[in-house]
């Protein structure tokens, strides 16, 4: 009876789709990417505390002392511009992300002690939609203006991403964990 089966030419055209359909499903889905973590550890940018805390933290020198020595006088690195913490849309996610402007004056964005789950096609966007919590929060990212600055390195660490120059920053507002193929956000943090 089974020999028979497998005789019928309907048989290997059903052995063929399910085949077709199921290797197209594990392309689409990727599921082992939930079993799986990309760990990256980029070196982040230092940052200058703000001008108050550091003022407050360092006592005043006294007139008769000599001049500060030249270490002490040069400008920072970088300064930070803003920054905010992830909250979980579609997957769990927690972390951090900040602007910073480079002594260059150029910006990038970090991505600060990520981490979130893995999947397919990963983008990190800059945006100006809001960050609203829940399921409402998890499709809202390309309703409005939004920069792509590139595929996410890894779900979990620390990471940086270039800012292109031609990019205005005013009004982009938060960054999401963006899914591309499923335009879902995984996570996202308001800058501010």
């Amino acid at each position: 009876m089974i020999s028979r089966l497998f005789r019928a030419p309907l048989t290997w055209v059903a052995i063929t789709v399910l085949a077709a359909g199921s290797a197209f499903g594990l392309y689409w889905f990727q599921p082992w990417k939930l079993l799986t973590d990309a760990e990256v550890a980029e070196q982040l940018t230092t940052v200058a505390p703000p001008a108050s805390s550091a003022a407050s933290a360092t006592p005043a020198a006294p007139a008769s002392s000599a001049p500060a020595s030249p270490a002490a006088t040069e400008p920072a690195t970088a300064t930070l511009v803003s920054s905010g913490d992830f909250i979980s849309h579609e997957h769990d996610t927690s972390g951090s992300a900040r602007i910073v402007r480079t002594a260059d004056g150029r910006h990038r964005l970090e991505l600060v002690g990520l981490n979130t789950s893995n999947g397919p096609d990963l983008r990190v966007w800059l945006t100006d939609q809001p960050v609203v919590e829940g399921r409402a929060g998890w499709h809202v990212f390309d309703d409005g203006r939004w920069v792509e600055l590139g595929r996410l390195k890894g779900n979990r660490g620390d990471q940086g991403y270039e800012i292109p120059g031609e990019v205005e920053l005013t009004n982009l507002t938060s960054v999401s964990i963006w899914c591309k193929r499923f335009a879902v956000s995984f996570g996202a943090a308001a800058l501010g």
